[in-house]
């Protein structure tokens, strides 16, 4: 199987991260595959924003986790997240920014680093506790987000086997 299949294949959703910091040079690479997705009409209309500040990772899981009620929730603790955010006005932001966060969790795990996508932010972006730690982070005002990668050294590797069902029709 060619690597790119295999890399798809096996990648798998991540939710205990080791507490140990990520190489730049990784980041900037997983970001690198992110800026790499199509958008629409080309519009490249998304900022990524890297946090690594684990002290700002738990104050935004916090605002979250008050936000909507969410009891002991904690970003599931990552050494680092990918935030792109896109403009409210790009009637295909959250479209670009999925493609954004595919390349960006298949580029981690090609790269022994684990990932998860969270997104929660989508819906309450604008609210207060929110939006002053979205400020913080210089993620611009009229910016949305709709999901982030969560990324870090899984506690432990996922050894499953998945099998993926869905309809699938062909027409010839």
């Amino acid at each position: 199987m060619n690597q790119v299949m295999e890399n798809i294949l096996t990648r798998r959703s991540i939710r205990a991260f080791k507490d140990e910091k990520l190489p730049k040079e990784d980041l900037e690479e997983i970001v690198k595959a992110g800026l790499y997705a199509p958008s629409a009409m080309n519009r490249q209309s998304w900022k990524f924003t890297v946090v690594t500040n684990g002290e700002l990772i738990q104050r935004l899981a916090e605002a979250i986790r008050e936000e909507l009620g969410r009891e002991g929730y904690d970003l599931y603790k990552p050494a680092a997240l990918v935030i792109p955010s896109n403009s409210v006005k790009n009637r295909w932001g959250r479209d670009d920014d999925a493609c954004a966060l595919e390349n960006v969790f298949l580029a981690a795990h090609s790269m022994g680093i684990g990932s998860v996508w969270i997104n929660q932010l989508h819906g309450i972006c604008d609210q207060p506790k929110i939006r002053a730690l979205l400020d913080e982070m210089e993620i611009p005002e009229d910016h949305v987000v709709y999901g982030m990668a969560a990324l870090g050294y899984a506690v432990e590797e996922d050894k499953k086997d998945v099998v993926k069902t869905g309809q699938v029709h062909y027409i010839d």
